[in-house]
């Protein structure tokens, strides 16, 4: 393929209410939407890139730029055009994984669309459902945490996710665990919100028969994790430190995780997300995929990673409704706890035309050519 060139969207999307985690409150979500035009087709991806830089350093602005000025323009000169040298292709500048990945996800979409394969296929997935859980937000009360819970219970989820962070912890844990049973497949996420000082209190949780505690230290502790994981029963499972398929090695090395979460967007691609997959594999440590409030597009492609046989743990594949009123494809909707994986060419969907326009602020058209 030739790159003809590359549209970058800037929408904005309000949530149906605030998400809170530990490194903020989030109302609506900003992002960037790219289509990939080339000669043989167009593509669709993603950025999950925030609009701030509280999860990560990378945020939207940011990502527009890099992709602007330095990443499309690289492709173009690349001596050819599809995924596999998407990542070559952009080596040189450091960083900036999630502008990346939405690149690499526009021209794989378009490379297997001209070609008339599914993504799930192309990665290798193994199932055509994938089960569901949600992550649910710090809230202002606990009775109203079990409310919450108990309404995403109702809507089928058959995994809960808590996140917590210092002062909200072990009493939703507790709160949740009662009111819902022993059989509730529970977990918490506490991103990085905590110290390896901590670990005395957050074995407090170990009574509760957690799944596993996501990223409970700094990003790049990732001795503090190993030690930790020495002083708690409950699992570690590391998200923001694993930021590729070797990363996830030397974590599973050094005993700092006994469970990972892929998040294509983090590790700067699927391609990248699946080797951490095969890693994770070989070492028999179980993986999950994580959401970063992706629209319908950033959603599907995630669904035909999830498929994968190593995904045995359900991971945040909720439904469109969970995050918005009005996705920008057809939505995806929970039936019996569990989301189909798309089966057409590509990732399987493409943007309503309607719905797109609506929540679009910008849109700018990036050729493929040098500059």
């Amino acid at each position: 393929m030739k790159l003809t060139g590359v549209e970058l969207r800037h929408i904005e999307m309000p949530l149906v209410a605030p998400f809170r985690t530990s490194f903020g409150t989030v109302t609506g979500r900003e992002a960037l939407i790219l289509r990939v035009v080339t000669d043989e087709g167009e593509g669709w991806g993603e950025c999950v890139a925030m609009a701030s830089p509280l999860y990560s350093s990378e945020y939207t602005d940011a990502a527009a730029d890099v992709l602007r000025r330095f990443l499309i323009p690289a492709l173009a000169r690349a001596d050819r055009l599809d995924a596999g040298s998407v990542a070559p292709a952009l080596a040189e500048f450091q960083g900036h994984r999630m502008a990346k990945a939405a690149l690499e996800m526009g021209v794989l979409d378009a490379e297997l669309r001209a070609a008339a394969r599914p993504l799930a296929r192309e990665l290798g997935a193994v199932r055509d459902r994938v089960a569901c859980g949600v992550s649910v937000g710090i809230m202002d009360s606990v009775p109203a945490l079990v409310d919450s819970v108990a309404g995403y219970l109702d809507a089928g989820y058959v995994r809960i996710k808590l996140k917590i962070e210092p002062g909200w912890d072990v009493e939703p844990v507790r709160a949740v665990r009662e009111r819902f049973g022993d059989n509730l497949l529970l977990q918490v996420d506490a991103n990085a919100a905590y110290t390896l000082a901590d670990a005395r209190h957050l074995a407090r949780l170990d009574g509760y028969d957690l799944l596993l505690i996501e990223q409970p230290l700094p990003e790049d502790d990732i001795l503090g994790h190993a030690r930790l994981a020495q002083q708690i029963r409950t699992p570690v499972c590391l998200d923001e430190s694993i930021t590729s398929a070797r990363a996830a090695a030397d974590a599973i090395r050094l005993g700092a995780c006994a469970i990972v979460n892929i998040k294509p967007g983090r590790v700067g691609g699927y391609l990248e997300a699946r080797r951490i997959h095969d890693v994770c594999a070989a070492h028999g440590v179980p993986v999950w995929c994580g959401g970063m409030l992706e629209t319908g597009i950033g959603r599907a492609a995630n669904l035909a990673l999830a498929a994968l046989p190593g995904f045995s743990l359900p991971g945040d594949t909720s439904g469109s409704e969970r995050y918005y009123k009005t996705d920008i494809t057809e939505p995806f909707v929970v039936r019996e706890g569990h989301l189909a994986v798309p089966s057409g060419p590509g990732i399987g969907v493409v943007p309503l035309e309607a719905e797109l326009d609506a929540v679009t602020r910008r849109i700018e058209w990036i050729p493929g050519r040098a500059v």
